[in-house]
């Protein structure tokens, strides 16, 4: 007799067994029920005689189509046409059992949800050729349980309407290959320049690669990407057996070779948006094929006329300054501060030359542009806009910052050296608030990318995105509330059926409304009297200049109580562009805001001024001083690397306490940008703040964190 233990391990094994055999057994009635339902279903009348969707289109916020995914290039092939390469290609990669199913694989199916699950995400489909080409010619693009039953049943139809190679070329001849090609004849054409019996084995891998993600993998975006994806193709077809070994390493090293006089770029008037548009479908459950082809209307939040307005002024602009090159590059950036509705969008100045978006994807050193981040920092410890500050020169180890010019001021108010942009003073403040605090209000005011923890960041050394920068502005024009910009307003299909609409962006609380009052009541200055002077809208307005060492990049960010817009113009391959922020970038900022801020007329801020005498006679700021004072060029040759090693006191400086390691990875940043500190003239400072505060207690109410301090010129 079996002991106890081994008498119950048997009955759970039998169990199991019991368990497993039910399973299979609801799992096959299952599969031949849903198999005798879909062998019943009949097929597709005329199905030869198909016409295409209808397009999707784009639309600005006041009814300008800006987008109209139709066909840009369509040949119309048959399957003897299309090379024996392209059809492997495709089928090993989307559907390698495609002569063999019925229009759809069940255990492919039920493999791709346990996978799903796994991974709780969708990021494996079961999608036969067949399935997609009913998803193409009958269904909308809606991502439910639903439509995927639907797809499997007219998939089931078409099977038994038409042979497999006429589901193949349709499939070919309809498939969406990116840059406005649908069908294989018209990317060949696109891609290429070829016909379609002209195509090498690598060239029909990178078209098969292309249905997946064609604004991804698309070699006019990413050659680096199409090649890595093409040669996956390869790998496949190599794996499949339908190429030799030989064939498949000859075919990976074969070099890329595109169409140059392609057009097949967006010729609409604001393509960069387009793609940011894709990329936020994406992030709705659209792809690319899907929205290309489901009929929709998307509304969008751009503003045609101020769309238009910035592509000319920046052309303009460019042209007037002979940046005429391909590398000699701008974007502009434009939102509202309040709901986060994009208004502008310029990448780049010409997109048919480069893809490259210059908002997003560009990380530049903003120079004297980061200033006020300092300056907030400042004035969230206790530091007013009148408070005097030494512009005078200071030395610490062997580094020595420098003005522009090395002119230096003397004592003037805080206000002041922030519209002339010191760079001395914006590293004497960065000294007295700390670096930390700085970087950590940075980053909650919108800055994503890395922050080296020293005090050159005072001076825009780090580089941004101009994205990022543009959301920062924001803070200050609305009261010191992040909002997240957005592109989609509404999607609605070609019934008219609404299936998305926008809702309440995100919005943070990440500064005071004392603080967001004061810097733009400083910034004003930096526009009527400082370096902005060529940005000057005649309305209130506020914002900043900022140029990098040796002229390599040149910025102006600036806004309204109603739009925050950014422009940068630089070098592609970083080298000078000779231009200062005060220069091109105020001038195309200036041209584009008129238009953009018409229809708004001329609102104040929304903050309450208070009254706050100078204690001294204020020297006007002259016309020599209006120049970004981040861009002189020192004679010095040390990094911030070897100051660091050369400080002798780091006792005095904790900021400045790195480890080797750390101070190895620090890029190395142009002697101007050194370290000032004038500990006397702080503590003298404090000392006169502890003291006016002091006295204003005694007179009347304390300064409440809803009220502005607007310095008096």
């Amino acid at each position: 007799m079996q002991p106890k233990k081994y008498r119950k391990v048997n009955t759970l094994i039998s169990m199991i067994k019991v368990i497993f055999v039910v399973a299979t057994a609801f799992i096959l009635a299952g599969y031949f029920a849903v198999k005798i339902y879909l062998d019943d279903l009949p097929p597709i009348p005329q199905l030869n005689k198909y016409n295409r969707n209808i397009v999707t289109q784009v639309f600005s916020q006041d009814g300008h189509v800006i987008k109209t995914f139709q066909t840009f290039h369509y040949q119309q092939v048959s399957i003897n046409e299309i090379p024996q390469y392209l059809k492997d290609a495709i089928i090993s990669t989307e559907d390698k059992n495609f002569y063999a199913h019925e229009g759809y694989d069940i255990f492919g199916i039920v493999r791709s949800i346990f996978v799903n699950l796994i991974n709780k995400k969708a990021s494996q489909g079961a999608s036969t050729i067949t399935q997609q080409l009913a998803r193409i010619l009958f269904l909308s693009n809606e991502k439910t349980f639903t439509r995927k039953i639907k797809e499997i049943q007219i998939a089931a139809r078409i099977e038994k309407t038409i042979s497999k190679d006429k589901i193949l070329e349709m499939y070919l001849n309809n498939v969406y290959l990116g840059a406005g090609s649908y069908g294989v004849g018209a990317a060949a054409s696109t891609y290429f320049n070829k016909k379609l019996s002209q195509l090498t084995l690598a060239e029909c891998a990178l078209l098969a690669g292309l249905p997946q993600a064609p604004s991804v993998y698309s070699p006019f975006k990413n050659i680096k990407l199409a090649e890595k994806r093409r040669n996956k193709v390869l790998k496949r077809m190599y794996i499949m057996k339908t190429i030799s070994k030989k064939q498949y390493e000859k075919a990976i090293k074969e070099k890329i070779v595109l169409n140059k006089s392609s057009n097949q770029s967006n010729t609409n008037v604001a393509p960069y948006f387009i793609d940011y548009v894709l990329k936020e479908l994406e992030n709705l459950g659209f792809d690319e094929t899907e929205i290309s082809q489901g009929g929709y209307k998307i509304i969008t939040t751009l503003d045609y006329d101020a769309q238009v307005a910035a592509n000319d002024a920046i052309n303009k602009t460019l042209a007037a300054w002979n940046l005429k090159k391909p590398k000699q590059n701008a974007a502009l950036f434009a939102f509202s501060p309040t709901t986060g509705a994009i208004i502008a969008y310029c990448g780049g100045k010409n997109y048919s030359q480069s893809q490259y978006d210059r908002i997003t994807q560009a990380v530049r050193p903003p120079g004297s542009a980061f200033k006020p981040v300092v300056y907030a920092a400042a004035v969230q410890k206790g530091w007013m806009p009148n408070d005097p500050v030494e512009d005078t020169p200071v030395t610490i180890g062997k580094w020595s910052p420098h003005n522009y010019g090395n002119k230096y001021k003397g004592k003037i108010p805080l206000y002041k050296a922030l519209a002339i942009s010191s760079n001395v003073v914006a590293v004497k403040l960065i000294k007295d608030v700390g670096v930390g605090p700085v970087i950590d209000l940075a980053k909650s005011l919108g800055i994503t990318t890395p922050l080296t923890h020293d005090y050159t960041i005072a001076l825009g050394s780090n580089g941004v995105k101009l994205f990022d920068m543009v959301i920062l502005y924001g803070t200050f024009a609305n009261g010191g509330y992040k909002v997240q910009p957005y592109a989609i307003e509404k999607i609605e299909t070609q019934r008219g059926k609404v299936i998305y609409e926008a809702k309440r962006t995100k919005i943070e609380k990440v500064l005071d409304k004392n603080t967001a009052g004061v810097m733009t009541a400083m910034l004003r200055k930096v526009i009527t009297n400082g370096t902005g002077r060529g940005a000057d809208i005649a309305k209130p307005m506020a914002g900043k200049t900022g140029t990098t060492n040796e002229n390599k990049d040149a910025w102006f960010i600036g806004y309204t109580p109603d739009i925050v817009t950014g422009v940068f113009i630089g070098n592609d391959d970083n080298y000078s562009i000779g231009l200062t922020g005060g220069s091109a970038p105020a001038k195309i900022w200036k041209d584009m805001m008129k238009i953009a801020t018409a229809k708004y007329g001329s609102p104040e801020f929304d903050y309450d001024p208070v009254d706050f005498s100078i204690s001294w006679q204020e020297v006007p700021i002259s016309e020599n001083e209006n120049q970004d004072e981040e861009s002189e060029n020192s004679d010095g040759e040390n990094t911030i690397q070897e100051t660091i090693l050369n400080n002798e006191s780091n006792d005095k400086n904790p900021d400045y306490d790195k480890t080797k390691k750390e101070i190895d990875s620090f890029k190395a940043i142009p002697p101007q940008m050194s370290v000032p500190f004038d500990e006397k003239l702080l503590r003298a400072s404090i000392k006169e703040k502890e003291k006016r505060e002091k006295n204003r207690k005694q007179d009347k109410p304390p300064v409440s964190d809803e009220t502005v301090i607007i310095p008096e010129i």
